[in-house]
C-alpha cells in the first residue's frame, strides 16, 4: 500500500460520526420521507415505509424523544389522526448525516 493512500481503517474512521439514530433502516426511511415534504400522516408513512404500525410508532418515540420529529395528534371526523414533521433539529440532523455518508463514500472511493 502506497503511502500517500490512507490504510482502509483510516478512511472507515469517518463511519465512528454517523448519527446511529437516523443511519437504522426504518428510522432513514421516516427521516428521507420528512425531510422532502411538509408533514406526513401515520398512515401515509406507514403505506410508504412497509412498517407496521407497532414498528412504526416505535422509531416515531425514538425520533420524537431525539427532538428530531414532532407528533401532533388530534381528532378529525372523530377519528384520530395523527401527523409527523421534521423539526428544524430534525432536519439539521439529516442533512449531516447525509454529508457524513457521502464523505464516507467519497473517502472509500478514493483508495
Amino acid at each position: 500500500m502506497s503511502s500517500s493512500k490512507n490504510a482502509p481503517s483510516e478512511d472507515l474512521q469517518s463511519i465512528a460520526g454517523i448519527d446511529r439514530l437516523i443511519h437504522e433502516p426504518a428510522r432513514l426511511m421516516i427521516m428521507a420521507y420528512l425531510y422532502v415534504v411538509e408533514s406526513a400522516d401515520f398512515l401515509f408513512l406507514m403505506h410508504q415505509t412497509g412498517l407496521t404500525h407497532g414498528n412504526l410508532s416505535s422509531h416515531m418515540s425514538k425520533l420524537e424523544a431525539a427532538s428530531y420529529i414532532e407528533v401532533v395528534k388530534e381528532f378529525v371526523t372523530k377519528k384520530p389522526h395523527t401527523m409527523l414533521r421534521l423539526t428544524d433539529k430534525g432536519r439539521t440532523a439529516f442533512r449531516a448525516y447525509r454529508q457524513s455518508m457521502m464523505q464516507v463514500l467519497d473517502d472509500l472511493s478514493d483508495n
